[in-house]
């Protein structure tokens, strides 16, 4: 049985909760226009309500929900709506490495801590050298998911009021919400060439690749950042 923790211990926990919720709150902001929009592009494409509103609370990834919703939207299968969704969510997959050796606990509960990772969270929460704040994570992550699905839901129960998210600029906020992540997280020489990089090789994808291929491409140029800074310590 595990020994108490210690009430310094407990106070420092609450004190980088409360920090992260706080830090996570403009994201949140921002992820509530995000899934507004998704609500709205998944009610036009046929989704119902219900299920938009059960795919941002069970996926929550927007990268993920708009490739899947699109492809079904152009006449795609379901197959390949997952599959571009799983490619779309790929960029998780360095992250969890990064992430790994900070969280407590067996591989099963490591991987329930884990669900917390979004990709504001998981930077903000990183303290440099392999180090990550797990309790800033859920607590700035704690916002985002509730803002997420309330979003989601009106759009989806309220669409009609916004019928052209391009209109109210919706349309731009997801690129840049992850220019601002990347500008973010950008703290040293490796990570600007990591981050460049990783952003060329997308692009240069885009136009030729099917949807998810191009982030997938991008995460395995993070990957490499990610073991030279390792052997560079």
């Amino acid at each position: 049985m595990a020994a108490p923790s210690s009430p310094d211990a407990a106070d420092a926990r609450r004190e980088s909760l409360g920090a992260g919720f706080r830090a996570g709150l403009p994201y949140a902001a921002v992820g509530f226009l995000l899934s507004m929009s998704f609500g709205i592009l998944a009610r036009d494409s046929g989704f119902s309500a219900e299920a938009a509103i059960v795919m941002s609370a069970v996926v929550f990834a927007g990268s993920a929900q708009f490739a899947a919703v699109s492809i079904i939207a152009s006449g795609g299968t379901a197959g390949a709506a997952v599959a571009a969704a799983a490619l779309m969510n790929s960029r998780f997959l360095p992250m969890g490495i990064a992430l790994g050796p900070s969280l407590p606990g067996r591989a099963s509960w490591r991987a329930v801590q884990g669900q917390a990772v979004v990709d504001a969270s998981w930077a903000m929460a990183n303290r440099g050298g392999g180090r990550f704040d797990r309790w800033f994570l859920f607590g700035s992550t704690a916002p985002q998911y509730v803002s997420w699905i309330a979003g989601t839901v009106l759009g989806a129960l309220g669409g009609d009021l916004f019928s052209d998210p391009s209109r109210y600029g919706l349309d731009a906020i997801y690129p840049t919400f992850f220019l601002a992540l990347v500008i973010a997280e950008v703290r040293d020489r490796t990570t600007l060439v990591v981050a460049l990089v990783g952003g060329l090789v997308a692009l240069s994808l885009v136009e030729v690749a099917p949807a998810g291929l191009p982030v997938l491409a991008a995460s395995l140029v993070a990957l490499w950042g990610l073991r030279r800074r390792r052997s560079a310590t």
